[in-house]
Parts: structure tokens; sequence; C-alpha cells
């Protein structure tokens, strides 16, 4: 049975710094197991039922895995997709294709930009304080499609 799932959360890295939180806002809802969450969370909140509060904790390999050097290249700044000047910490959609990544400026030397391809939480342990708000079997409509639909099974 999988299940959709509703729960707020509060995310802390491995040094307990806030990154995020749903507080003050609308829950999360996912249908477990359709790759909508990282899987360390996904995976913490499996057995949670509705009411629940709980701390899972999700290692960097489940989270947005291990940082990948490989990910980090020198590339003439001409050929970048962004306009005026570039400093360290700016981040840009690496092309116009949706799926194109997000990037990272890691340095800035004369005509070429060090940049960072892995996902700014690559490499980081992550903290999860969950409270699970509600938790159902997910519908026959709602495993075909791989989504969580809304009230009435209304489709978003």
């Amino acid at each position: 049975m999988r299940r959709v799932v509703t729960f707020h959360y509060t995310l802390r890295d491995s040094h307990g710094q806030l990154i995020d939180t749903s507080t003050g806002g609308a829950p999360i809802s996912y249908l477990e197991g359709a790759g909508q969450i990282i899987d360390g969370l996904d995976t913490g909140l499996r057995e949670l039922g509705a009411g629940i509060k709980a701390r899972i904790q999700v290692p960097a390999a489940q989270a947005y895995g291990e940082r990948d050097p490989g990910q980090v290249q020198k590339v003439l700044r001409a050929l970048l997709p962004v306009e005026g000047e570039l400093k360290v910490g700016d981040q840009f959609q690496a092309g116009e294709d949706a799926f194109a990544p997000t990037v990272t400026v890691m340095g800035v030397e004369g005509d070429s930009v060090l940049l960072d391809a892995n996902h700014p939480l690559a490499g980081v342990d992550l903290t999860f304080d969950v409270e699970v708000i509600a938790a159902r079997e997910a519908t026959l409509e709602e495993l075909s499609h791989g989504h969580v639909h809304g009230p009435g099974g209304a489709c978003h």
C-alpha cells in the first residue's frame, strides 16, 4: 500500500543551521515512492501516522548526493547565458532548457569563471523535524498518474 502523506517540516544542516521550513505556510503532500521528495525523507516518513512528530536524519547520499568534483568546471565567460558582472556565490540556470542545472559561481579569473553544478546541499547531512498532518491510502488514479490529487480528485 502506497500512501499520500501530508506533513510540515523544518530542515536544518549538520550544524543545526535552519535551511527551510513549511511552518507558517501550507504543509507538503506527496505520494510515497514517486520521487517527489528526497529518498531519505520518503523512507523516514513511511512508518509515521497522522499526528506524529519525529526527527528524521538523512545522510547526504540519501538527500542530494555527495559532492562530485567533476561538476566543477572552468568556463569562458563569453559562453555564459548571463549579462552583467558575475561574483562568487551568484547562481543561474546554465541553459534555457527547463532541466538545465543551476550553477554556482565559485570564482572569476579574467575571461574564465569557475562554476559548480552540484546541488547546493550536495554533501550535506540533513535533519528534518516533521509533523505528519494526514496519511491515507493513495487512490488508483493517483498511483497511475504518479502524483497527489487534490480535494475531489482534481489533479494539481
